[in-house]
């Protein structure tokens, strides 16, 4: 999805907010308690959001509030009475909770993605408009009735809204140049876990508050609240885990083996030239990991490599660092793919996995880069890795590295915070 695209479905988000918020305001509210409750949901799932932008592994960071407003577009009856609200009204009532409740974050610098809320309000609409017209005008009644084949509709549904969700996520990614149907392969997947926790959350909420009325709402969020904080207690891990192994890969610089910021850089790139090979998530870990700790072999050497350069080693020299890194990678305890990509990248490219033949190319080029940024420097380190092909680095990923350099600008490299 091109910019121009992300512009678009930012300003059909706000476009239909807009006209949502004015048609509610002139018409006034149906049924206002049922209204607010669903508006006091949405917002206490949004002040509970975890307390970060959107990430890989933060796609839904308000669970509570996307399955309030999921519940409030599927809602037909009201303690068996009929529900009159429409589309615009389900779509004014999220968008005014979802703004209420990210006030605080926003005062802290910390308030959702722009994409992030477009997101809501259009995959809940789509929700909305599949499921009210057909109930308002009787349609669904007559066909369905309250049989179990509503429950059914209803999942479906979900699951069309659902991939309606990973389209747009994909989209709004896809704008940094990852290639496109990755990302919504990403995302797909990522739907199955909290994605299905929240859609099965609001079609409980939905039909518990079609027989019990607004009672329903507090009783059947608590089990996405407890695993809301699963995730978060998942998340803290992962990322203590991160911080540590990017301390270890500090050593290395520490003990004056290898140049400043040197694993930091192979790290960034690499994650970089993966997603434009579309590795996946849990692939682009793997590869982070592995890039951070491909040094991590000097630390055995008792006389250390030159600048820490092992691109230009003897390729049984290189070999032996490499072992040598995989094994203290296992004695770190870190994934056996993880040890396994730094024993592996001093290969030729052809007996390697995927992430050691990034981690070999990128690690190539820093170094010989080395610390100077003269014009023609990038231009130069790229050309030597070409004349490598035949046996050291893979044609794809060195022509990935071209081009993830080209769109960042001339040896112009995010790098991955410190730990």
């Amino acid at each position: 999805m091109t910019g121009w695209a992300v512009w678009g479905v930012r300003g059909a988000a706000a476009a239909l907010t807009l006209a949502a918020l004015a048609h509610t305001l002139w018409n006034g509210v149906v049924e206002p308690g049922t209204a607010l409750a669903f508006a006091a949901l949405i917002a206490c799932g949004e002040l509970a959001r975890r307390d970060t932008r959107d990430g890989p592994d933060d796609r839904h960071p308000a669970p509570l509030g996307f399955a309030g407003a999921l519940a409030y577009a599927l809602l037909g009856r009201s303690a068996a009475l009929p529900t009159h609200h429409g589309v615009l009204q389900i779509v004014a009532v999220t968008a005014a909770a979802a703004l209420a409740g990210i006030v605080p974050h926003i005062a802290r610098g910390r308030g959702p993605s722009v994409d992030h809320l477009a997101r809501r309000v259009l995959t809940v609409a789509f929700a909305a408009a599949c499921f009210q017209p057909l109930y308002n005008s009787g349609r669904l009644e007559q066909w369905l009735g309250q049989s179990p084949y509503l429950v059914l509709f209803l999942l479906l549904l979900l699951g069309l809204t659902a991939l309606c969700d990973a389209v747009l996520a994909a989209g709004a990614g896809a704008r940094t140049g990852r290639p496109y149907l990755p990302l919504l392969r990403d995302e797909l997947r990522a739907q199955l876990g909290i994605g299905s926790a929240i859609c099965a959350t609001g079609v409980v909420m939905a039909l518990g508050a079609a027989v019990a009325g607004l009672w329903a709402l507090p009783v059947f969020c608590v089990p996405l609240l407890l695993t809301q904080m699963s995730f978060h207690r998942i998340t803290a891990i992962r990322t203590t885990y991160r911080q540590t192994i990017t301390s270890l890969a500090r050593a290395t610089e520490i003990a004056g083996y290898t140049r400043p910021g040197h694993a930091r850089r192979v790290a960034a790139l690499s994650c970089a030239v993966g997603r434009e090979l579309g590795l996946s998530e849990r692939e682009l870990t793997v590869l982070e990991y592995a890039a951070l700790m491909h040094d991590i072999g000097q630390l055995s050497l008792v006389d250390p490599v030159h600048a820490g350069a092992t691109a230009e080693l003897p390729a049984a020299e290189a070999r032996r660092i490499a072992g040598l890194g995989g094994e203290v990678a296992r004695r770190t305890g870190v994934p056996a793919e993880v040890a396994l990509v730094v024993e592996r990248q001093a290969d030729p490219y052809r007996e390697q996995p995927v992430a050691a033949r990034i981690v070999r190319a990128v690690n190539a080029y820093d170094d010989l880069l080395g610390g100077s940024r003269h014009p023609g420097g990038s231009l130069e380190a790229l050309e030597q890795l070409r004349l490598g092909t035949g046996h050291d680095y893979q044609p794809e990923v060195v022509e990935c590295l071209a081009r993830v350099l080209a769109r960042g600008g001339r040896d112009r490299v995010v790098p991955v915070p410190p730990g």
